[in-house]
């Protein structure tokens, strides 16, 4: 993912209110939104080259979603990022246990952001900065740096869902959630974060909708976790900019 935008808990009706975008280069081989025929509770799309996942939700209610540190200067590591959200949905350890395992495994995965737990208790990981943050109820967003920080999709971002949210007496709309982040305005040069790629390529990268010769958004996902543990899970896939189908599933979580 390179955009999670997430709302926790002070909900009259959900518990967990998500809406991501996944970018990433349009030729590397992907499986859309389905259980995994090998991990028959994991609800997540799959990437066929590592055989991870960006995003996910699992049959007990677990959820977890990874964002990478953009960083070029960054060594390369040998594990792939997306093994850490599969990790996670697959097993029962406890997130504080989890946490503890990330933090021994930091140095073996290229940077990144994972968000992980359930519709009653979430956790922020970044192992570039080794910053652990558990969510208090709130409206966040988390891209390529670490949680909440100032870059402009982020802002932009939080402050859209949390515009909903305070419009919301019960019922949200997943298409309101989807507008969210097809956004394609690029942001002001002035106001670009610095990471190392430079200027240009900086900007191309600054809107919530990403379209580029050879990478952009691919999927945007919309996950809400109700008080009953109803979840519902949507995957809007797109292909070069360009929508090509909705994917919905609807369970309740059984723990």
């Amino acid at each position: 993912m390179c955009l999670i935008n997430f709302h926790f808990h002070n909900h009259p009706k959900y518990k967990l209110i998500v809406v991501a975008n996944r970018d990433e280069e349009y030729n590397r081989p992907t499986k859309e939104a389905h259980f995994w025929e090998d991990e028959p509770t994991i609800l997540a799309g799959r990437d066929l080259l590592q055989m991870g996942t960006w995003l996910g939700v699992s049959k007990s209610g677990r959820f977890a979603a990874l964002t990478n540190y953009r960083d070029p200067s960054l060594p390369n590591a040998p594990k792939s990022r997306g093994e850490i959200v599969k990790d996670f949905l697959t097993s029962n350890i406890e997130p504080e246990e989890f946490i503890t395992m990330l933090k021994e495994n930091r140095q073996q995965y290229g940077g990144y952001n994972v968000l992980f737990g359930s519709g009653d208790e979430l956790y922020h990981y970044n192992n570039i900065y080794d910053e652990t943050n558990k969510i208090n109820p709130g409206t966040y967003s988390l891209s390529n740096c670490t949680l909440n920080t100032p870059w402009p999709k982020v802002e932009k971002g939080r402050s859209a869902l949390e515009k909903i949210i305070s419009q919301t007496v019960r019922d949200i709309e997943i298409e309101q959630l989807f507008n969210i982040v097809t956004d394609r305005t690029k942001a002001p040069m002035e106001a670009l974060p610095n990471t190392g790629v430079g200027l240009e390529l900086e900007q191309l990268l600054s809107p919530m909708f990403i379209q580029m010769p050879q990478y952009g958004t691919r999927c945007s996902t919309v996950v809400l976790i109700d008080q009953n543990d109803q979840i519902t899970f949507v995957e809007r896939t797109f292909h070069e900019g360009e929508f090509l189908f909705d994917q919905t599933y609807e369970f309740t979580a059984t723990k």
